[in-house]
């Protein structure tokens, strides 16, 4: 070693050991990039802090508003000019639709992971399909067979119904400013939409029991992505088996006969699967709200889009609903702005307030586990 000692000296050993620890430290930070990136991509943890990040709860609404009211147009079409009349087999179509469309983002690895099976029980996943079935399958129903004043009238009544649901299971209490401002919302609403209420004893019967599903279902998307690790995409792929399921299970009892000899052409078909790929984006839209807001806000929007689309066809299409109908909507929407900004400012306060160091929850070893605001708070944007 002492040609080699002579040639380079000892500063030539000094800048060999520097590039060693040079090399050292980038590949730890190489080490520690690889690990923050699986922990943001590949656990269910991260993929939750990723959809809080890039889909905050004015995306979400935005996003489910814009959906609903281009499904809304797509049904009209595949129920109306188009005639099929089936409405349980179009919903089990875009549920069948949503399950390829989630295999396929399984298979290419852009599906989410899911939190451990032990944190969530499959009992509760199984619950959550079958009311989604009865939920969505009898709106259609509902829709089909009532006028839109009598389902909007339905969708009211969901509105109480999730409120005392929330107190029972959870003790969740709202304030009485709150009660006020979701009771004008409801008046402006029916106000809005009673010079169409046109009904039959059927119909009726399926809107009547649709609401408890409908809240229901409402309620457990948002409880399991609030408290659990769950994503919207994730529940999704856990629960639409159940739900494809059950309404396979309904068809027969609710449907008319005669869907295989409905005339399928290249019209009519390309109706359907527009109708069944919006449902798909109105499911994951729907999911993005409910784990982004609360299940109350989430009603509160569907009377929102009621509102736009009554107001906007008198504005841009100059289409007459009466004084009494454009009254009922301005009141609603007066309604919608004072609960959105007492639940902002309810948000505000809870996040000013500091956790302290004996409330926080333990781990079995006795660390604490920080909670993150995002998701035991509930922030309603409207």
């Amino acid at each position: 070693m002492g040609w080699f000692d002579s040639l380079w000296g000892e500063e030539g050993r000094k800048a060999i050991k520097r590039k060693d620890s040079d090399a050292g430290e980038a590949g730890r930070a190489l080490e520690e990039l690889r690990a923050s990136l699986y922990n943001e991509l590949r656990t269910s943890e991260g993929a939750k802090r990723q959809q809080q990040r890039y889909c905050p709860p004015v995306v979400a609404l935005a996003f489910n508003f814009m959906v609903a009211v281009g499904i809304i147009m797509a049904n009209k079409l595949v129920m109306g000019k188009v005639g099929f009349n089936f409405p349980i087999f179009l919903t089990f179509v875009h549920y069948i639709t949503a399950w390829i469309l989630l295999a396929i983002f399984k298979a290419l690895s852009l599906l989410p992971v899911s939190p451990p099976t032990k944190t969530t029980p499959f009992s509760s996943l199984f619950v959550l399909g079958a009311v989604m079935a009865f939920a969505s399958g009898l709106a259609n129903t509902s829709l089909k067979y009532n006028s839109i004043g009598f389902y909007q009238m339905a969708k009211i009544a969901a509105t109480p119904t999730i409120v005392l649901a929330e107190f029972i299971h959870f003790r969740k209490t709202i304030s009485i400013k709150k009660v006020l401002a979701l009771g004008v919302v409801s008046a402006g609403v029916a106000v809005a939409t009673v010079t169409d209420l046109e009904f039959n004893l059927f119909g009726a019967l399926v809107a009547i029991v649709w609401i408890i599903p409908s809240a229901m279902n409402k309620i457990l998307w948002s409880t399991l992505q609030q408290q659990g690790n769950w994503t919207a995409l994730g529940l999704m792929w856990k629960t639409t088996p159940v739900t494809v399921f059950f309404l396979g299970a309904l068809m027969p009892w609710i449907d008319p006969p005669g869907v295989l000899s409905f005339k399928w052409d290249v019209n009519n078909s390309s109706a359907v699967l527009i109708s069944a790929l919006l449902g798909f984006l109105l499911q994951w839209s729907g999911a993005l709200a409910l784990g982004a807001t609360s299940a109350t806000t989430h009603v509160v929007l569907g009377q929102f889009k009621t509102c736009v689309i009554l107001l906007g066809g008198y504005l841009i299409f100059n289409s007459d609903p009466g004084f009494v109908s454009i009254g009922g909507a301005v009141v609603a929407l007066s309604g919608m702005s004072v609960y959105t900004t007492l639940t902002s400012h309810e948000s505000q306060e809870n996040s000013k307030q500091p956790l302290l160091p004996s409330t926080k929850p333990k781990t079995s070893s006795g660390e604490d586990i920080t909670t993150d605001s995002n998701v035991t708070s509930t922030i309603i944007v409207v």
